[in-house]
């Protein structure tokens, strides 16, 4: 018998009448935690940890700690390394990359594993997402930002006070705009900022996986219900749980999965693939896309009832053309931002870069804005960014 499946036979004595199931009331559980063997390799990942780390307990199982987390603590820093079967647990403030490569500010507590004859079996592990809408430069201005999004244009502030009023409702939003506009950015930080922030944050680009995988990924799936499907897996909607659910590239969901999902926003209840039991889930939707949604529902593409269920409240990103100011602004942030990264002193652009960088359309937006910053702190090696 594998691992996988032992700890799904694990029953919890003494708490009720009856055993219960280790990995269904851990499931339950808002806090998300690991439990590691001697070695701090991980032997149970709950599925709040799942949502955090972007690893399925099928992928983490085995794997040393260090590769799941990716904390900057990792290696001859980590706690565990100066703590002992005797210690009190210790807390560690940190940052994370999950799999999707987002950096998070977590809380970690770890915590040795001993019976009650102080046998010494491994390690407790919890991490707490930390919620930080502070931008990552001291040089920026609180008044020229929101969260990790920064502009001191009026179309921008406009949009700025119009969010800060909605964070903390359940109502589904839609972000829109140009590619590279900050709209996966957006959803998060109205995430962090609402009373759902303790939960998970949970993405999935709806057009980057083909539609019986998508279905899948989103709704889960039982034991046997297609080819490959050895193990029940929950799926991103469960994951969610009293969190956030954003899909990006809202356009690309294929018509059969645009009915679940307008039959999940009637009830909130998902159904697994393989099963007709359903689950109640409570998962605020946001959504995004480039696309123009009303003109793919006149052709057909897109249903025009999830169009008004998903259109509650409709946030437009505008494309960095149109935000008056903000292009020197970003510049500057983006320069300091990467000097502190790279650690290299440079006293910013040449007259002739700067006005190359001003005049540009940046058809990619800020996310263009940004590479090209990056790239030149990378390759910049006078202390001055010329137009070279």
């Amino acid at each position: 018998m594998d691992a996988i499946t032992t700890n799904r036979n694990l029953l919890i004595h003494g708490l009720f009448q009856d055993a219960i199931p280790f990995d269904t009331f851990a499931n339950l559980l808002p806090t998300s935690f690991a439990v590691l063997d001697t070695r701090k390799s991980i032997i149970f990942l709950n599925q709040s940890m799942e949502a955090l780390t972007g690893f399925s307990i099928n992928e983490a199982m085995g794997i040393p700690c260090r590769h799941i987390l990716r904390c900057n603590l990792c290696g001859t820093k980590c706690p565990v390394l100066s703590l002992s079967v005797d210690s009190e647990p210790a807390c560690h403030e940190c940052n994370i990359i999950s799999r999707d490569r987002t950096k998070r500010p977590v809380r970690v507590t770890y915590a040795p594993i001993t019976d009650d004859q102080g046998c010494f079996f491994g390690w407790l592990q919890s991490v707490e997402n930390i919620v930080k809408d502070t931008a990552d430069s001291e040089t920026i201005v609180e008044a020229y930002s929101f969260g990790t999004l920064v502009s001191r244009s009026p179309q921008m502030e406009r949009l700025f006070h119009v969010v800060s009023a909605i964070t903390q409702t359940n109502s589904s939003v839609l972000v829109t705009g140009e590619t590279g506009t900050g709209k996966d950015v957006l959803a998060e930080i109205m995430h962090n900022r609402s009373e759902r922030a303790k939960g998970a944050f949970v993405k999935i680009n709806c057009g980057a996986l083909p539609e019986t995988l998508l279905e899948s990924e989103l709704f889960g799936h039982q034991k046997g219900a297609f080819t490959g499907a050895t193990e029940n897996k929950a799926g991103r909607f469960k994951l969610a749980h009293n969190g956030t659910l954003f899909l990006t590239e809202i356009g690309d969901l294929p018509l059969p999965i645009q009915v679940k999902l307008l039959s999940f926003l009637d009830d909130h209840v998902i159904y697994p693939l393989g099963t007709t039991k359903g689950t109640q889930v409570d998962v605020r939707l946001m959504t995004a896309t480039n696309r123009d949604l009303h003109q793919m529902a006149r052709d057909g593409s897109f249903r025009e009832d999830l169009l008004f269920r998903l259109n509650v409240v409709r946030i437009h990103l505008p494309p960095l053309r149109e935000r008056e100011g903000d292009t020197s602004l970003l510049l500057d942030y983006f320069l300091r931002s990467y000097m502190g990264k790279f650690k290299k002193t440079i006293s910013g652009f040449s007259k002739d870069a700067m006005d190359l960088l001003l005049s540009y359309p940046y058809p990619g937006n800020v996310r263009e804005l940004k590479n090209i910053v990056e790239f030149a702190v990378n390759f910049c090696q006078d202390g001055l960014i010329s137009l070279e």
